[in-house]
């Protein structure tokens, strides 16, 4: 697996991020307050082709998040992730956003305790216990409906910034950060190290607030 070419694709929240990973080293690509961010996925992959020499007929596999998050971003990111997919025959594997997440906040703040919270807009978040490792439980939640935790966990996602006060008082988190994002990166280190199988099924989004989940398929 480590001599593999793995393509890793995040759009799912305000922020988009692309990396490659060829012959054990990583290319990255992260963009951030940019007005529809999501729609810069393809010009990143073209940048980070270029800059190892290979082209999407190389690739090996291709991880991606799948939500939830942003509805267009979620949206984005599945479809790029199929075209290439079904185009050249490439087997892909989708993570949670929230998994992402807590890899990334794990590995910066050295804890295996991270409370996920993403804004999801009219008054709810979603909501993740990432905590030794493994995604415990992901759901769409009010904040005074979350996980009674501890002040051991670190809390991370815009949704600590939007409801701060409820998620505090509820989990007894004390220490968190609104404003961290996961990164394509984190998917080449859960791609990497949890070793999961590739599916040659066709790539889908996961949304957690069943009236979207609907529409989205009308």
């Amino acid at each position: 697996m480590k001599n593999q070419n793995i393509l890793a694709i995040d759009t799912c929240t305000e922020v988009c991020s692309v990396s490659l990973y060829t012959q054990g080293e990583t290319v990255s690509r992260f963009v951030k307050d940019v007005t529809k961010s999501s729609g810069l996925i393809l010009p990143l992959c073209d940048e980070v082709f270029a800059q190892t020499g290979l082209s999407v007929a190389d690739l090996d596999a291709i991880v991606y998040t799948k939500g939830p998050g942003a509805f267009t971003g979620v949206r984005m990111c599945v479809s790029v992730v199929q075209g290439m997919s079904l185009a050249f025959d490439i087997p892909t594997k989708g993570f949670s956003t929230l998994e992402v997440l807590g890899v990334g906040a794990a590995k910066k703040y050295k804890s295996n305790k991270i409370a996920v919270a993403l804004d999801a807009r009219m008054s709810e978040v979603y909501w993740g216990v990432y905590e030794q490792g493994v995604l415990m439980s992901e759901r769409l939640a009010k904040p005074a409906e979350v996980d009674t935790l501890s002040d051991e966990f670190i809390g991370v996602g815009t949704g600590w910034g939007a409801y701060k006060d409820a998620l505090m008082k509820k989990t007894g988190v004390s220490h968190y950060t609104p404003d961290f994002y996961p990164k394509s990166q984190n998917l080449i280190d859960l791609y990497l190290n949890q070793k999961p199988t590739c599916s040659d099924e066709l790539p889908l989004p996961t949304y957690l607030r069943n009236n979207v989940a609907q529409k989205s398929l009308k």
